[in-house]
C-alpha cells in the first residue's frame, strides 16, 4: 500500500483495512507477516493490509492504545470493527476476519 496517512487509509469509504502495528526488531511481528498476507489473500482481497511501524509512528500507537506488538486493528469507514494483540495462527485469524467480508 502506498505511503498514505493512516487516518486517510482507515476512513476510505467502504474499504475494510487491517492495520498491522509492528516493529522491525519484533520476531512475532515478522512471523505474522506471511500469515496476514495468506489470510487476506484467502479472503479474496476484500480486506486491505496496512503495516504501521510503531517505532516510526509512536503517535498512532498511543492514539489507538497499542501497548504491545504485534497488534491488529480492523477498520471500516473509520470505525474499529475488531482488534487483537499478539501472535495468531492462520486458522484463528481467518475465523476472526471471515465475519467482516
Amino acid at each position: 500500500m502506498s505511503k498514505k496517512k493512516l487516518k486517510d487509509i482507515i476512513k476510505s469509504p467502504g474499504e475494510a483495512v487491517l492495520v498491522d502495528f509492528y516493529a522491525d526488531w519484533c520476531a512475532p511481528c515478522q512471523t505474522m507477516t506471511p500469515i496476514l498476507e495468506e489470510t487476506l489473500h484467502e479472503l479474496g482481497g476484500k480486506i486491505k493490509l496496512y503495516k504501521l511501524n510503531v517505532d516510526k509512528n509512536p503517535q498512532a500507537s498511543l492514539q489507538f492504545g497499542v501497548r504491545s506488538i504485534p497488534h491488529f486493528i480492523l477498520f471500516k469507514n473509520g470505525k474499529i470493527l475488531w482488534r487483537k494483540g499478539g501472535y495468531m495462527t492462520k486458522r484463528d485469524l481467518l475465523q476472526s476476519l471471515r465475519g467482516f467480508v
